[in-house]
């Protein structure tokens, strides 16, 4: 026999509660982020985002552990790892959170599409446990696809040529090979892998930044991308997991150190080999089913439009998702900005956008 308050746990689950105060966070970032969008400046853009998502975030009863940040302590504005957010008062619940107050620093300074603020909170059932993985090493190798090309029999790989998991790819989604776009950050480090993806004759859609939604572009409906390779940051492997993992998705990872010397340093602080060779999932970036991912857009992207302002009301374009329902919400607000007000951490009270 249930008791009265068996019937009343599904409403509990704290995912359901703190996505709609994780947007009004990404919201504020965005906002705050707006005026310095074509200036030239992307540390006081990532610091005006990063004031207010902090500010924000402190709002919420939660009793919050930042697993991936950004910053180096005392030198930059940065949410750093094990910071605490939230109010952490006595029964709220436990939650991780990865966090980019702009994944897309370069692309607002130059008013450029693609800029997003992104958060990912995973819940926890204590302090100790990391919902969110804590990669060593600062870039990771990725192949990201959508839930069509991870269900059924066969998987992509690491391990098998590129054309193998192109023609995989392309054999789910009942395309021809030449008809498939893949997404690739434009770095000097994937000159070969670019060439090898023209000789197969698939497109590809080159983005200057923004590795969360380049990863995540392939799990969205109607994005125009099939899969994302290459290598980018570990931090946003991460946070691209949790979305992923809220679409139905799949990311591989594994690290990919830089060079010899972080090869080195990364061995001496404990990682092996083995290590070096481990693929991560999505499931294992990103653990169990109490996940929730929301975005803003701070410039126009292939997931959001970005915040613009006419007169005195602004208008926002986010999206929220939860893992354990796999539900997709997006968000349209339109702020007063005779009225509107944020929190930030470096000022007392509320402060006019």
């Amino acid at each position: 026999m249930h008791s009265e308050s068996d019937a009343f746990k599904p409403m509990m689950e704290p995912e359901r509660l703190i996505g709609l105060d994780l947007v009004r966070a990404s919201e504020a970032a965005a906002l705050n982020a707006f005026r310095w969008i074509g200036k030239g400046d992307k540390e006081a853009a990532d610091a005006a985002a990063t004031d207010a998502i902090r500010g924000m975030l402190n709002l919420m009863d939660i009793s919050g552990i930042c697993t991936i940040g950004e910053g180096i302590k005392d030198e930059a504005p940065g949410i750093f790892v094990g910071e605490k957010l939230g109010t952490w008062k006595p029964g709220t619940p436990f939650v991780c959170i990865a966090l980019d107050p702009i994944d897309g620093t370069t692309l607002t300074s130059k008013g450029l599409p693609g800029a997003l603020s992104v958060i990912a909170a995973a819940r926890t059932n204590s302090i100790e446990e990391k919902a969110l993985a804590e990669v060593p090493s600062f870039y990771m190798e990725k192949i990201a696809v959508g839930p069509k090309v991870k269900e059924g029999t066969g998987q992509v790989r690491f391990d098998v040529p590129l054309e193998q998991n192109l023609e995989l790819i392309a054999l789910k989604l009942g395309k021809r090979v030449c008809d498939l776009v893949v997404c690739v950050l434009d770095r000097p480090r994937h000159a070969e892998l670019i060439a090898k993806i023209r000789k197969t004759g698939a497109a590809i859609r080159m983005i200057g930044d923004g590795d969360v939604a380049g990863a995540i572009a392939p799990s969205m409906p109607d994005s125009g991308v099939d899969v994302y390779l290459g290598i980018g940051g570990s931090a946003e492997a991460v946070t691209a997991a949790a979305a992923i993992k809220c679409l139905g998705g799949e990311i591989l990872a594994r690290m990919w150190p830089r060079d010899e010397e972080e090869r080195e340093a990364l061995l001496d602080q404990g990682v092996t080999e083995d290590d070096f060779r481990r693929v991560y999932s999505s499931e294992e970036l990103a653990v169990g089913d109490g996940i929730v991912f929301v975005a803003t857009g701070i410039t126009d992207n292939a997931m959001l439009r970005g915040v613009t302002v006419n007169g005195h009301i602004a208008r926002t374009h986010s999206v929220v998702m939860r893992s354990r329902s796999r539900t997709v919400r997006y968000i349209t607000a339109f702020h007063d900005l005779t009225r509107k007000t944020i929190r930030v951490s470096t000022e007392p009270g509320e402060k006019p956008v």
